[in-house]
């Protein structure tokens, strides 16, 4: 694979003990963040699953949502806010968040637009699911906080709003973790033929595009995330009570409108909000993220994601990428909650 003669092969290292036992570390480039390359505070390693309920939720309006999050970690720590995607919830983070808080962060995590408790304020808002709305969630939701530069991190749906984020408003963000890397497109993009093996994998996007899809996912959602959940991390062992415990944020009753337009819209087949153009046009572009950033993906990934080869150079600050080994699929956060933690905490000494 060649990756070009700035990146620096310093091949895969089997990382040892503790928090690291999972992780191998791939440090591509001179511009690798100092904290990947010199010993960061270990964590304890978890068993991925012992994470329980996170307690009372808290509530706040920001922009168009009622937004409902959990708060983890002292009051002075420094900022992490970490988002879930499709078909997940917060509880992805069970395990991170209080790993996070034990070492000092603040932890924020989101239900995003269309989960849980968290509401449209207006039954006139238009029930968006286009990407550049939920980033704009994102920093809604850090200024109803005041939270001042977090480090974000996300998967899936939450990592393309990291990306986003990152991306657009570099000054509001501390530091980057994203599973699966850059995930930033637009719907031009979104309406290129695939090679047809590619294109199977996306066999739920044109469920989706069809009115039986919707009317399916609006009755099988649950045995249909389900599958998801199994083709999308096929060496995960998840039990009942993991699965219902996710579920039960599909009942929101827009879920349904914003999963079918999120994947609608990417293929062209339904409008967006014209208040979001000028984001998408700056989206289209492929913009580069300069915050410094590390990126995951898991060995045992069943979902669509692009070869880490292929984004190496959107990220032009300090920049490392993390292959995570051990059957960890795409929900990477709380398959490998130890991997999820490190990153985080190196990232955000770098």
């Amino acid at each position: 694979m060649n990756t070009g003669p700035d990146v620096i092969d310093l091949r895969r290292r089997r990382l040892i003990g503790g928090v690291a036992a999972a992780a191998t570390l791939v440090q591509l480039g001179p511009s690798a963040p100092a904290s990947a390359q010199s010993a960061s505070p270990v964590q304890p390693a978890i068993r991925p699953g012992t994470g329980q309920s996170f307690g009372p939720l808290k509530q706040t309006d920001a922009g168009l949502l009622n937004v409902a999050y959990v708060e983890q970690g002292p009051a002075d720590g420094s900022p992490v806010i970490l988002l879930h995607g499709w078909p997940y919830d917060i509880h992805s983070f069970a395990d991170v968040a209080p790993m996070l808080a034990a070492a000092g962060h603040r932890v924020f995590v989101p239900y995003l637009r269309g989960y849980g408790a968290t509401r449209f304020l207006s039954g006139d808002t238009v029930r968006n699911g286009q990407p550049s709305a939920l980033a704009v969630d994102v920093i809604d939701f850090m200024n109803a906080l005041r939270i001042e530069r977090p480090v974000v991190a996300g998967f899936d749906w939450g990592a393309r709003s990291a990306d986003i984020v990152a991306a657009l408003w570099p000054e509001r963000v501390r530091a980057l973790v994203a599973v699966s890397g850059y995930l930033i497109g637009n719907q031009e993009a979104g309406k290129m033929p695939l090679p047809p093996r590619a294109e199977l994998e996306w066999w739920y996007q044109f469920y989706f595009a069809t009115e039986r899809g919707r009317i399916g996912y609006e009755k099988n959602r649950g045995d249909f995330n389900k599958l998801i959940w199994q083709l999308a991390s096929p060496r995960w062992n998840f039990d009942e009570a993991t699965y219902a415990r996710s579920a039960a944020a599909f009942d929101n009753p827009d879920h349904v409108d914003i999963v079918i337009h999120n994947y609608r819209w990417r293929l062209g087949l339904a409008d967006g909000e014209r208040k979001y153009d000028e984001l998408e046009r700056q989206l289209s572009a492929g913009p580069t993220i300069s915050v410094p950033t590390i990126t995951l993906e898991g060995d045992a990934n069943g979902a669509p994601h692009p070869d880490p080869a292929s984004y190496r150079k959107k990220f032009t600050g300090r920049y490392a990428h993390r292959h995570i080994e051990g059957g960890i699929g795409h929900n990477l956060p709380q398959e490998d909650p130890s991997a999820f933690v490190k990153a985080v905490i190196d990232v955000a000494g770098s």
